[in-house]
């Protein structure tokens, strides 16, 4: 197999001189850059990416770190940033962390050493102190759907209070005040975030509900399924339901389903982040959406422009959810 060497012999030029062809510098002449690729064509030599990053200190690769790459949310992330790199003429490499703090502080960590110099990461289990950390040693780091004011600048965050307000606001604007909250377990902002919204709401709306209409489990479609089931074993009069998200929102509706309560007839339900699934299970479900995608692209962008080291605007990016309209609520004079 030809070496760096055999090629500088064969073009006729240094070691250094060929490693400055491969990697694409601006003060070699066209002559050893014509040199060097026939060499290179003639001997097969296939230039290694580690080589060529040990020179330059970086790959054509961003980093991305998600929270469990098999859920169509990050699914989407992943793919928005895809096209954000392809378009600059780079591919990523993706971790999972799955909201585990020695998880994800292992896949930073592979992500950086394998001199990703734009990183787009959504952590929930690491400190603000160790992201920032990880933020001043790789310039081109973004936070995505986290908001931590020392890097105001570099986070894209969504307002996952108002999602929840508005959620809860849709139903009581339809007549409802018996609503239940379907919530996240998990210990992170947004699950936290969403149920202040729920709250926020009902007490701006002079409503008073006890704690038992809130009820806890695993966000995704088993959890509903769990968290619906407490809530009719509770016996509590309820007309509407907030999820935490669309898969929670869908298992829900299945153990209504079970025991032959109609949706929105009986009981209205609320989704949150508009996922593909919102829009196939039966009655198609009015939700929250969740720009990912657009919050995706841009987090995409500023990274590799802080990367480039380009000047970009010093400012707060907090995206607005909003209301989608489907069949699963209805007014209360309508049931």
């Amino acid at each position: 197999m030809a070496t760096i060497k055999d090629v500088a012999k064969e073009a006729g030029v240094s070691v250094a001189t060929v490693s400055r062809v491969i990697n694409k510098s601006p003060k070699t002449s066209e002559s050893s850059i014509a040199s060097v690729t026939n060499a290179m064509s003639k001997l097969g030599y296939r230039p290694n990416a580690a080589a060529r990053a040990l020179v330059s200190q970086s790959t054509n690769t961003v980093g991305v770190l998600v929270g469990d790459v098999s859920d169509p949310f990050f699914g989407t992330m992943v793919k928005a940033v895809d096209n954000v790199a392809h378009e600059h003429g780079k591919h990523i490499l993706i971790s999972n962390g799955y909201h585990r703090p020695e998880e994800e502080r292992n896949a930073i960590e592979l992500l950086i050493n394998n001199r990703c110099n734009a990183l787009v990461i959504h952590a929930k289990g690491l400190s603000d102190e160790e992201l920032i950390g990880y933020a001043k040693e790789v310039k081109g780091m973004v936070i995505i759907n986290r908001h931590i004011p020392d890097l105001a600048e570099r986070c894209i965050s969504l307002d996952n209070r108002k999602g929840a307000y508005l959620a809860t606001e849709y139903l009581i604007n339809h007549g409802h005040t018996k609503i239940a909250c379907i919530a996240s377990s998990q210990n992170i902002e947004d699950a936290s975030q969403r149920v202040e919204g729920y709250l926020a709401a009902l007490k701006d709306n002079n409503i008073t509900l006890s704690k038992s209409h809130i009820e806890y489990a695993e966000p995704n479609s088993d959890g509903g399924e769990i968290a619906m089931t407490n809530l009719l074993n509770k016996s509590l009069e309820i007309t509407g339901v907030v999820a935490y998200n669309d898969y929670m929102a869908s298992g829900a509706l299945s153990v209504l389903d079970e025991n032959s309560i109609k949706v929105p007839e009986q009981v209205s339900m609320m989704g949150f982040d508009d996922g593909l699934i919102a829009r196939y299970v039966y009655p198609r479900l009015t939700t929250v959406r969740y720009p990912i995608e657009m919050m995706a692209d841009k987090a995409a962008r500023l990274a590799l422009a802080l990367a480039r080291e380009d000047h970009v605007e010093n400012e707060t990016i907090v995206f607005s959810p909003t209301v989608v309209r489907r069949n699963s609520v209805v007014r209360v004079s309508e049931r």
